[in-house]
């Protein structure tokens, strides 16, 4: 169990990183450009949130035929597993766009 843990919370700051990372490269792209920061920063953080998730989860479709095959052959532990750690992923992800989202409030 604390290997799972471990590659969960791994899972979830990779996601996090993602779209924080991103979004801040974003903004300091779009000053370049003359355009508003806050506004680029908090669409391109909407726009990461999937990718980020796709990303921390290993990037490839290998994970959810993972899911279809062991849960057509009945083992449903590493169906859990998986659908766990698209979960956290997607916690960090969302944890991100709102950071993102209360730091760029009010400026735009």
């Amino acid at each position: 169990m604390n290997s799972v843990l471990a590659k969960a919370i791994v899972d979830m700051m990779i996601a996090f990183g993602v779209v924080v990372g991103g979004s801040i490269l974003a903004g300091i792209g779009s000053v370049f450009v003359l355009a508003p920061p806050a506004v680029i920063m908090v669409e391109t953080a909407t726009k990461l949130k999937i990718w980020a998730i796709v990303a921390a989860i290993g990037g490839s479709v290998d994970p959810m035929r993972l899911i279809e095959s062991n849960m057509l052959d009945g083992h449903l532990s590493p169906v859990v597993v998986q659908i766990f750690y698209i979960l956290c992923s997607f916690l960090g992800a969302h944890m991100g766009t709102e950071l993102i989202k209360a730091i760029c409030k009010g400026a735009y």
